[in-house]
């Protein structure tokens, strides 16, 4: 079950599913009656699927809240929410015996039952998780971590260093390699002068 895409909106009541992303909002669907329109910024939009409740030790994620729920109710429906205070409260004691009394308000336990039981009318909860299909999908992602990184094993062979890679471009191939051939300079050769007796002669001559 995945409860990261079922929303609730501040101001509006029932739970909604994202549908899609657009520019300045997000496209939802209602679960009570499938109409869809856009949620925007500034309204407070909460994930089911990042809310937890406080307890006694460490915070219960809302889904093993539901789990809780469904098991000790056998796959029915929760209480009416609009039952008085009292009765909802001794109702989520049974359910969940270590939550946080000081901190969890009725009216936080009346959005809860009211949740789970729209994520159930509408066959939303679903508890099971296949451990072979898990143990596989684990398999071949390591499979493909393994060949990217080009290992299959402990005894893969290890990778090519970059250093000769580095070494052919310098023209070596290790510590006694032969010493790369001299660049080749822009600067033209001397130009041939005559011999400077000849022009002494000349000289003479004049």
């Amino acid at each position: 079950m995945d409860l990261t895409k079922i929303v609730s909106i501040s101001g509006k009541s029932g739970l909604f599913k994202v549908v899609s992303q657009g520019k300045n909002a997000v496209i939802v669907e209602s679960l009570a009656d499938q109409k869809r329109f856009p949620a925007f910024g500034h309204e407070k939009m909460s994930s089911l699927g990042e809310i937890s409740v406080f307890t006694t030790g460490e915070d219960l994620p809302l889904k093993d809240v539901f789990k809780a729920f469904y098991e000790k109710l056998e796959g029915k429906a929760a209480p009416d929410p609009k039952t008085d205070n009292a009765m909802l409260l001794k109702f989520f004691r049974e359910m969940i015996t270590d939550f946080d009394q000081e901190r969890v308000y009725v009216s936080d336990i009346r959005k809860m039952i009211s949740w789970y039981n729209m994520l159930l009318s509408q066959n939303l909860l679903d508890f099971t998780e296949p451990a072979e299909e898990k143990a596989a999908g684990t398999e071949t992602v390591t499979e493909d971590a393994e060949k990217k990184a080009g290992t299959t094993g402990p005894e893969a062979e290890p990778e090519k260093p970059a250093e000769k890679k580095a070494e052919k471009k310098a023209g070596t191939t290790g510590p006694e390699a032969e010493p790369a051939k001299p660049a080749k300079t822009a600067v033209k050769p001397e130009a041939k002068i005559k011999p400077e007796k000849k022009v002494q002669k000349k000289k003479k001559s004049e």
